[in-house]
Formats: structure tokens, C-alpha cells, sequence
């Protein structure tokens, strides 16, 4: 079992900046890849983007790419969500997610491929 707690998330104006956590605990960390979904009002889940076991390579959707990273810190077992020049649209409840460490996708997108899932924290961005 692996257990995801993020942390991070409130109110911030257009434009500025959130950072998210997503400490993790229990089985394997490092050799996960971990992705960050949301899910806004009325929407369903969305894929945000995902890191790679070794850290070294990164995949984003199209609407946040060059505005968010996600790095992790392995012995830390904590992956971030850097977010910048945030805009209302990305209001949302985001969540971390474990893949599997055997999946077939270099960058998993989809909801399907990930094992296990944080609670979400809110990310709200006034106008």
C-alpha cells in the first residue's frame, strides 16, 4: 500500500504562484512514476503531468506546459507541483498519483495507470 497526503493548496490571485506537495509513505516510492491530476467544477479529472521514477524526465498536458514543473525529492519520497502565472481555469481540486512501476507508458496519462491516489487539495485562483 502507498499512502499520498497532499499539502499546498488555497486562494491565490491570477498570476501568482502555488507550490504542492505530495508526501508519500509505505510501499516503493522511487521507482513510481508520479502524475498530478485535477479536476475542476463540473469537469472530470484531468491529467496535469507526471515525473519519472528517476526524476529525470517530465511530460505536461498542453494547458499547463511552461507554467508548471513537477519535481521530487526521493529521499524526501515527496514529489512538487511548482505552479506559476496561474489563471482561474486552473481552479481545481488536485490530486498526486502513484503508477505502477511495471506499466507499459513512458509518461502514463491516464487515470487508469495509476495505483494509488491522494485526498486532493484545492487550488483556487481569483481573477
Amino acid at each position: 500500500q502507498v499512502t499520498l497526503v497532499e499539502s499546498g493548496g488555497g486562494l491565490v490571485q491570477a498570476g501568482g504562484s502555488l507550490r504542492l506537495s505530495c508526501a508519500t509513505s509505505g510501499r516503493t516510492f522511487t521507482n513510481r512514476p508520479m502524475g498530478w491530476f485535477r479536476q475542476g467544477p463540473g469537469k472530470e479529472r484531468e491529467f496535469v503531468g507526471v515525473i519519472r521514477w528517476r526524476g529525470s524526465g517530465t511530460y505536461y498536458a498542453d494547458t499547463v506546459k511552461g507554467r508548471f514543473a513537477i519535481s521530487r525529492d526521493n529521499a524526501l519520497n515527496t514529489v512538487y507541483l511548482q505552479m506559476n502565472n496561474l489563471k482561474p481555469e486552473d481552479t481545481a481540486v488536485y490530486y498526486c498519483a502513484a503508477g505502477s512501476p511495471s506499466g507499459s507508458s513512458y509518461y502514463p496519462t491516464a487515470s487508469s495507470e495509476y495505483n494509488f491516489w491522494g485526498q486532493g487539495t484545492q487550488v483556487t485562483v481569483s481573477s
